[in-house]
């Protein structure tokens, strides 16, 4: 009988080829474990052993272990729906874990799963957790599988039969009947799993493309821990309080009508003023800085994508080409080409350098449906976009200056908590080595000088260029992906850029992309996430309400207060309805105005207003000017 070496633990023995992991464990006196870790690839008790391989074994306290039981409760949920809507009308398509738990995608003939069902498979879910069905692995040879499958009517899992190497092993897991094919992990009994809580259905296409069936995908989280369990749920509960879109409708900054387009944002009047606040504030930074502000078209000429490779390497995240004169025109997934063609309207020097072009630039990219979310993914956004061209000479202190212009911005938004990573040379690179080691060493020595941590992601950057990336922790502890800083050896030398030296020849640039916002729209749905829709007094489109208790004999102070405030840049809006004050009130609370200003009998006869902060309650009565006073105190220190 052929014999394989294991290593568990620094002791090695010699078992039986085909030997699984529970046998192993139990000749090195293991007990308790789940499973167990081979490299990277997580298997359970009864994969069989065919290789001379090192193993380390998973317990229930391993973060791992969480994978093996939530692949199990995928199993579970499966077996649940077929149990209530019958076996030969639900077809499974896939059910692979996440971070914190699991989903299924499942097709359900005649009835499509609400969120009003999720109970009652929970219900049934538990039923089998309590049967403590026995979780059996078996192998099957091609034929054998498809046979299998194609008997229980299950199509999807036929298509992926079809699709697994000839050379790979084809396994299926089985409890009480019901059978799934599968590679595992999975505990050994459906009664080993944790707590879990079933939480929502979206619509997944199969296999990611928009041409197959859309499925429902039915989610679910689960921890060992009940009360891990509900603390968990306790955040979704906020995330849904915080969720941008529904602020966004509630105070009436945007909306996406389906019928302009999905992925299509239409910013109304108070989202205007918003992002004009957004706009301004970052032209004006920029400014400081010695950045150049350009605006570039909304479409460009095939040719030019061409060029830049975008069309071999992008063309399927562009909209359908137009044809202009016999021409074919894109519109603009990305802003590059355009602002290396305005470095290359004339003859640039050293002297020149670093250029620094950026511009507010709309660009539009085709994604599917499927993963379009409110303003965190949309078809059609403004990048906060830069380039900067500059001498290798200055590359180290044009990466400090642009990651510390970066975090600066970010903090005045009121961010603290960032997380770095930067990736490094792929193996299908482009640039020279050298080209590469210096550009690597000044995005570390960027991040070091200013005191941030970093994580390397090896070989992670694009073809083109190595890139800081730079997150942000939000007040429920979420990391949002914000601003990039990302070298380009491409684009340079497609586009043959480049400047007179000190000894009057020419030489190439290098070229830096960066972002700050990422996007106007995403930038927008983690402020207003962040700040659960109550904005800082500063970008808050408007800062003070005023109410008149009784519009016929207060308003005309009101509206007094109103001019003087505009006139000294303050954002007040009137609320000049014939309603009862605490409803007036109510009203104002609800859309998220920093300030309330009340006006009754005694503030028009002495000149005051009654303020009331969203923040921080009742203020009492105040003059006109001390009200002002604070208010440019706040702005000016964008608390």
């Amino acid at each position: 009988m052929e014999k394989v070496r294991i290593r568990v633990n620094g002791k090695e023995l010699e078992v039986e080829k085909g030997a699984n992991l529970k046998d192993i464990f139990r000749l090195l006196n293991i007990d308790g474990a789940l499973g167990g870790k081979a490299g990277s690839k997580l298997i359970d008790l009864q994969t069989p052993i065919r290789e001379d391989i090192e193993i380390t074994p998973i317990f229930k306290d391993d973060p791992e272990s969480l994978e093996i039981m939530r692949h199990t409760l995928s199993h579970i949920m499966a077996q649940a729906l077929k149990e209530l809507y019958g076996y030969e009308k639900v077809h499974l398509g896939v059910g692979p874990t996440t971070e914190e738990g699991f989903y299924y995608d499942v097709e359900v003939e005649g009835h499509a799963i609400g969120q009003e069902d999720l109970p009652k498979i929970e219900e049934k879910m538990r039923e089998i957790i309590a049967r403590n069905y026995p979780i059996i692995r078996k192998e099957l040879e091609r034929e054998k599988a498809l046979e299998l499958f194609s008997g229980y009517g299950e199509k999807y899992k036929m298509e992926i039969i079809e699709r697994i190497d000839e050379k790979d092993t084809i396994s299926v897991y089985e409890q009480n009947g019901f059978t799934d094919l599968c590679r595992g992990p999975h505990v050994t009994s459906t009664g080993m799993v944790g707590e879990f809580k079933l939480t929502h259905v979206a619509g997944a296409y199969w296999m990611g493309d928009s041409s197959k069936p859309m499925l429902q995908r039915i989610y679910g989280i689960a921890f060992w821990d009940k009360k891990e369990l509900e603390e968990r749920l306790r955040f979704y509960e906020e995330a849904k309080k915080r969720d941008h879109r529904r602020l966004g409708r509630e105070l009436e900054l945007f909306l996406i009508d389906e019928d302009i387009g999905a992925g299509l944002v239409l910013w109304l009047p108070k989202g205007g003023i918003f992002r004009k606040i957004l706009e301004d504030y970052w032209k004006e930074e920029h400014l400081k800085r010695g950045y150049q502000l350009i605006y570039t078209p909304h479409v460009g000429n095939a040719k030019l994508w061409e060029r830049s490779g975008h069309l071999s390497y992008y063309k399927s995240n562009m909209f359908s080409p137009m044809d202009i004169e016999h021409e074919e025109y894109f519109v603009k997934p990305m802003n590059c080409p355009f602002h290396v063609a305005i470095y290359k309207s004339k003859v640039r020097s050293y002297k020149e350098l670093p250029i620094k072009l950026a511009e507010l630039g709309t660009v539009y990219r085709y994604e599917m449906s499927g993963v379009l979310h409110g303003l965190m993914r949309v078809r059609g956004f403004t990048q906060d976009d830069a380039h900067i061209v500059c001498t290798p000479e200055q590359v180290e202190e044009v990466i400090h200056e642009t990651l510390d212009f970066a975090i600066g911005m970010l903090k005045d938004f009121g961010f603290e908590d960032f997380k770095v990573y930067i990736s490094t040379r792929p193996s299908d690179a482009i640039g020279s080595l050298e080209q590469w080691q210096l550009a690597e060493s000044s995005l570390k020595k960027a991040v070091e000088s200013l005191g941030l941590s970093y994580e390397i992601d090896e070989g992670g950057g694009a073809f083109y260029g190595p890139k800081i990336d730079v997150k942000i922790r939000d007040a429920i502890g979420r990391l949002w992906q914000c601003s990039t800083i990302q070298f380009d050896f491409n684009l340079p030398e497609r586009f043959d850029m480049e400047y007179v030296g000190p000894d009057n020849r020419r030489h190439r640039p290098y070229m830096v992309h960066r972002a700050i916002f990422g996007s106007i729209e995403r930038f927008t749905g983690i402020l207003l996430e962040h700040y659960a829709g109550l904005l800082p007094l500063w970008i808050s489109p408007v800062q003070v309400r005023l109410i008149p208790i009784s519009p016929d004999k207060h308003m005309q102070y009101v509206l007094e207060v109103e001019n003087y405030m505009k006139e000294r840049g303050i954002r007040v809006e009137v609320d000049s309805r014939d309603e009862r004050l605490n409803a007036k009130i109510r009203d104002a609370e609800l859309q998220k105005f920093p300030y309330i200003a009340v006006v009754g009998d005694r503030e028009v006869q002495e000149r005051t207003l009654s303020i009331r902060s969203k923040k921080e309650g009742s203020l009492g009565t105040m003059s006109l000017q001390s009200f002002l006073e604070l208010l440019l105190d706040k702005i000016r220190r964008k608390e």
